[in-house]
C-alpha cells in the first residue's frame, strides 16, 4: 500500500510536470501567430497567467473545488500540483483567442476570478465537491476524463465572451465586409509551441487516470495516452488533406491545429475508447477545426489563434463522442456541455463586462499601431525588425 502511494505520488508529480509543458506550449504557439509588435505582450500575459492563476488556486480555488486537501491514494501535495497544472488553460485558451487588442491588467483581474471561483465551481460540480448533488443540474455523470468540457469549452466560452465585449483587432474586417488577412509572424515558433502542447498533453490526459501503481492502471494509462496521440495524428492528417483538395498548399498553421483540434476532442474520453476510435474522433476534430475557423470569420468573430474552433467545438464535440463510442449516456453528455457552457459563458460575460467598465481591456486604436509591447511592457521582442500595422 506505501509503495502504491509512493508510485501514484510520483506519476502525479511526473503528469504536472508534463502538463506545465503547456505554459511554453501556449507562449510560443501565440507568440508565432500575432505580429512581431505584440510578441513581448503576449509572453508576458502567458507568464502572468500561470503566475496569478496557479496563486489564486492555491489560495481559494482548489478547496472550493474538492472541499478538502485530504487524499489517501497519493500525497495531497502532488494531488494539488497536478489539479493546478489545469487551472491557468482555462485563461491561456481565451488570452491567445484576444490577444494583439487586450490590455494586461483587465486580463490578469479575469484570471483571478477565473482561477478562484469561475474554473473550481466547474469542477466542483464535475470532477469535485458537487454542490449540484441531487438537483436537476446534477452533472457528475458527464464523462469527461481531463476536460473536454470542463477545461477547453470553459476557456472557450470566456473567450466567445470576451471577443463579443471586446470586439475584433484594428484593422481585421475591413468596411466593406471583407476579411483583412493577418499572417503568422514566426511559424518555428508556432510549431515549437504546437509540439510543446502536444507532449504536454500525454499528462494532460494520461495523469488524468489517477494511478499507474497496479498492472490494470498501467495499461489503462499507457492505452489513454496512445489514443491520446491517435487523435492528434488524426486530426493533423484531416487538415492536411482537407487543405491540399481545397488549395493545393499544405498550411502548417492549419494542420497544427487540425491536431490540437484532434487531441481536444479525445481528452474526454481517451480512457473509454478502444485503439481505433480516436481515429474516427480525431479526424472529425480536425475537419472542424477547417470548417469552424471560416464560420467564426464570418461571425467576425477575430480569433488570432482559432481558439473557438480548436476548444469549443472539439471541446463540445469531444465530450459527446464518448457517448456515440463508448458505454455512456448521451443525456449525461450532452446535459454536462450545456450546464457548464451556460454558466462558463454567463459568468464570463459578466465578469468580463463589469472589468471592462473599470479598466478597458481593448487597447485603443494607435495603441495597436503602435504594438502593445511598446504600450504595454516598454520591450520589443524584435528591436531591430520593422513593425508592420
Amino acid at each position: 500500500m506505501e509503495m502504491n502511494y509512493v508510485i501514484d505520488t510520483l506519476f502525479a508529480l511526473f503528469a504536472m510536470t508534463l502538463i506545465i509543458f503547456m505554459v511554453p506550449g501556449f507562449a510560443m504557439l501565440e507568440a508565432g501567430l500575432v505580429r512581431t509588435k505584440n510578441v513581448t505582450a503576449v509572453l508576458t500575459t502567458n507568464i502572468m497567467i500561470y503566475a496569478v492563476a496557479s496563486m489564486a488556486f492555491l489560495l481559494v480555488g482548489y478547496s472550493l473545488a474538492f472541499g478538502s486537501w485530504e487524499n489517501s491514494s497519493m500525497s495531497m501535495y502532488a494531488a494539488f500540483l497536478f489539479q493546478m497544472a489545469f487551472v491557468g488553460k482555462t485563461v491561456n485558451i481565451m488570452s491567445g483567442g484576444v490577444s494583439e487588442r487586450t490590455r494586461i491588467i483587465p486580463l490578469t483581474l479575469f484570471t483571478v476570478i477565473m482561477a478562484a471561483v469561475i474554473y473550481p465551481l466547474v469542477v466542483n460540480v464535475t470532477w469535485g465537491a458537487n454542490l449540484l448533488e441531487g438537483t436537476m443540474f446534477d452533472i457528475s455523470a458527464m464523462h469527461d476524463l481531463a476536460g473536454s468540457t470542463v477545461i477547453h469549452s470553459t476557456g472557450a466560452w470566456a473567450l466567445l465572451a470576451a471577443i463579443i465585449i471586446i470586439g475584433p483587432r484594428r484593422g481585421r474586417y475591413t468596411e466593406d465586409g471583407k476579411i483583412r488577412v493577418i499572417p503568422a509572424s514566426n511559424i518555428p515558433l508556432v510549431v515549437l509551441g504546437a509540439l510543446l502542447l502536444w507532449i504536454g498533453w500525454f499528462g494532460f490526459n494520461g495523469g488524468s487516470v489517477g494511478s499507474i501503481s497496479s498492472k490494470e492502471n498501467a495499461d489503462l494509462v499507457a492505452l489513454t495516452i496512445m489514443n491520446t496521440n491517435t487523435g492528434g495524428l488524426a486530426g493533423a492528417l484531416m487538415v492536411g488533406l482537407i487543405m491540399y483538395i481545397k488549395y493545393k498548399r499544405f498550411d502548417i498553421t492549419m494542420v497544427l491545429n487540425g491536431a490540437l483540434g484532434g487531441l481536444v476532442s479525445v481528452t474526454a474520453g481517451a480512457d473509454m475508447f478502444d485503439m481505433y476510435a480516436p481515429i474516427y474522433i480525431g479526424a472529425i476534430g480536425g475537419a472542424i477545426v477547417v470548417f469552424g475557423v471560416a464560420m467564426f470569420d464570418k461571425l467576425k468573430l477575430d480569433d488570432p489563434v482559432g481558439a473557438l474552433s480548436v476548444h469549443l467545438l472539439n471541446g463540445i464535440w469531444g465530450t459527446i463522442a464518448v457517448a456515440l463510442f463508448a458505454d455512456v449516456s448521451l443525456w449525461d453528455q450532452v446535459k454536462g456541455v450545456l450546464v457548464v457552457g451556460v454558466f462558463a459563458f454567463t459568468s464570463s460575460f459578466i465578469v468580463i463586462y463589469v472589468i471592462n467598465k473599470v479598466s478597458k481591456f481593448r487597447a485603443q486604436d494607435d495603441e495597436q499601431q503602435q504594438g502593445l509591447d511598446i504600450e504595454e511592457c516598454g520591450l520589443e521582442a524584435y528591436p531591430e525588425f520593422r513593425r508592420s500595422i
